[in-house]
């Protein structure tokens, strides 16, 4: 509702990302509270869909004891850039008609056994094929719960398994079930196949530097107790970097520039800034929009003023998108949607009144005064809010400006 302009702004956004000519640029949502700018970088994450990494944060989690400012920033600088990685993979894909396992007398004597071999029939729409595995593939199938009548395929390779789900000529009657049931593979057994795979930087960073411990009960508690958030060096990330490099010159895998939010800017300092400046000039870097709903202020961490409390070498690289306070009209219609999705009744006139303390107070305080209206109006015993409901809720709750008139009235009565 309202905002056309800005959403022909984020429009236009969402197809320079999509088109990918938007890489290591950045974009400011200005405007006064309650003005729709966190909905609006909502809005181009879910148009961007889900393989588009999408990473919110707010100014203040940067302050953190553990960790330095300019490492969380990274750090969501990371998430929000995702990578592809696309593998031709030698593998033996198709609906399992018979699992085997061959057992032989223990070497160590004794009364037990232990699985020599398993014998594994795979049948695709061109054929079938019975393979000769070892006992791991085996172990690997039981972690995957792999049944006759699954879809499955072994990477030559490792030969780790994958269970892709249950074969729809197993399809029962029922309208709903837990079970996920995919086609008869085509083709050979034996086949090449793209597997395409979808991580973030951060992801690889975090893989690379967890150190791989024993797998004795001691390390794994280790581990666990080690709850300390801990840094991830400069000169790993590099070496991440290279390899990535490296798989996207040779065609392995693609860049996948994402979207990171970071919502009241205002709260972060020079410091952060700065880093940020750095930053957005490197060759990885995601798609940045900051939010804010500051005027002119003061930059933290310093005594300069600055339009929307950010430096101003910082605003020349940003395009502003300005969202505009909502009309009326706008405000009745936006209620009237929230009515809707909490299950509320409201008449006409009872909107109109609402819209007109949006005006007043603000569009938060006006949606805010809907349950407690929605909850008298049941005490009296009718399903509807009605104007004198939201006038008695009006008395009862007070909007900030309110709060404020009084406290300025009444200052003698309150400590300050």
């Amino acid at each position: 509702m309202g905002q056309e302009h800005a959403r022909e702004a984020c429009g236009i956004v969402v197809d320079m990302i999509k088109g990918k000519k938007m890489a290591g640029r950045a974009l400011l949502m200005a405007g006064a509270p309650g003005t729709g700018k966190t909905a609006l970088a909502l809005g181009i994450a879910q148009e961007l869909g889900t393989k588009v990494p999408f990473c919110p944060m707010v100014g203040s989690e940067v302050y953190s004891s553990e960790v330095k400012k300019t490492e969380i920033l990274m750090e969501n600088f990371r998430r929000a850039i995702g990578l592809r990685i696309k593998e031709n993979k030698e593998v033996y894909e198709g609906e399992v008609t018979e699992l085997t396992p061959e057992e032989t007398e223990s070497a160590g004597g004794g009364y037990g056994k232990i699985v020599s071999h398993v014998v594994i029939g795979l049948k695709t729409v061109k054929g079938t094929k019975q393979l000769k595995l070892d006992p791991t593939i085996y172990d690997a199938m039981r972690k995957e719960n792999v049944q006759v009548g699954d879809v499955i395929y072994i990477e030559a390779n490792s030969g780790s398994v994958k269970r892709v789900g249950r074969c729809d000529a197993y399809a029962t009657e029922f309208d709903l079930e837990a079970e996920e049931y995919v086609p008869l593979p085509k083709g050979d057994v034996h086949k090449k196949k793209e597997i395409v795979q979808d991580v973030t930087l951060h992801d690889l960073d975090s893989a690379n530097a967890k150190p791989q411990g024993g797998q004795d009960i001691m390390s794994v508690m280790g581990a666990m107790m080690k709850s300390k958030k801990t840094e991830i060096t400069e000169k790993l990330r590099q070496e991440i970097n290279k390899v990535v490099n490296r798989y996207i010159d040779t065609g392995v895998a693609e860049l996948v520039p994402g979207v990171l939010f970071i919502d009241e800017v205002h709260m972060l300092d020079i410091e952060c800034f700065t880093y940020l400046n750095r930053a957005l000039e490197s060759s990885l870097a995601p798609i940045v929009i900051f939010a804010t709903n500051r005027g002119i202020c003061e930059i933290k961490g310093t005594d300069m003023s600055a339009p929307h409390g950010v430096p101003v070498d910082l605003l020349d690289r940003l395009v502003i998108v300005r969202t505009l306070p909502y009309t009326t009209e706008e405000m009745v219609k936006i209620l009237a949607v929230r009515a809707a999705v909490e299950g509320l009744k409201v008449d006409e006139e009872s909107l109109a009144y609402l819209g007109d303390i949006g005006e007043v107070s603000s569009l938060r305080h006006a949606v805010q005064l809907l349950t407690p209206a929605a909850v008298l109006a049941k005490t009296n015993g009718r399903d509807e809010i009605s104007v004198c409901d939201l006038e008695e809720v009006g008395e009862l709750f007070l909007d900030a400006k309110a709060s404020a008139k009084i406290l300025t009235e009444q200052a003698a009565k309150y400590l300050s």
